[in-house]
């Protein structure tokens, strides 16, 4: 990917995250990115084009972080891995949730992206599931609901609704529940 496409990217998920995919115009990203409309038209059809490509590198990124394929790790080391991964990412990528955020409570970006969410979803889910498998295969189902609640209730709480927000007692917590 060349730099200029890159740069684009990176000032278009910073612009959905903070305006909102509808009050980000192609034109500021334009601006913002410091590159001709030709240049992102070249690229990309549309702002749409712009949101799912992001949207779906952002998903492979999920998936490398916190998706576990080793099977040699017992289940609960597992999900201690899985925990501390997200919440690494949650801390230190903050605009990526904002992002995610956002463009799951936006009914346009939702809808345009529905196919893809659920992928996402589906991928997560799997990925928890098998770890709970291994731990509890009557429960497996149920547990990943909750922890994938849970979760996303502590990224939006973080993101969005508390200033001093306790991260880190939160998966300390989250650890403790799931592998104890």
């Amino acid at each position: 990917m060349s730099d200029k496409k890159r740069k684009v990217l990176e000032t278009a998920t910073k612009l959905f995250s903070e305006l909102g995919f509808e009050k980000t115009s192609m034109a500021l990203i334009c601006k913002e990115a410091k590159v001709s409309k030709g240049l992102v038209y070249h690229h990309f059809e549309s702002k749409e084009t712009i949101l799912i490509e992001i949207f779906t590198s952002s998903t492979l990124k999920m998936v490398e972080l916190n998706v576990i394929t080793d099977d040699t790790i017992e289940p609960k080391k597992e999900l201690k891995q899985l925990i501390n991964n997200v919440f690494f990412q949650l801390e230190n990528d903050k605009l990526f949730f904002q992002f995610n955020l956002n463009i799951m409570f936006q009914p346009s970006t939702r809808s345009l992206l529905e196919v893809h969410i659920k992928e996402r979803a589906d991928i997560l889910f799997k990925s928890v599931k098998r770890i709970f498998d291994k731990i509890s295969i009557e429960r497996s189902e149920i547990l990943t609901y909750i922890l994938l609640a849970e979760i996303d209730g502590i990224a939006l709480n973080y993101l969005s609704v508390f200033d001093n927000y306790p991260l880190l007692k939160m998966k300390n917590e989250l650890i403790h529940k799931y592998t104890n």
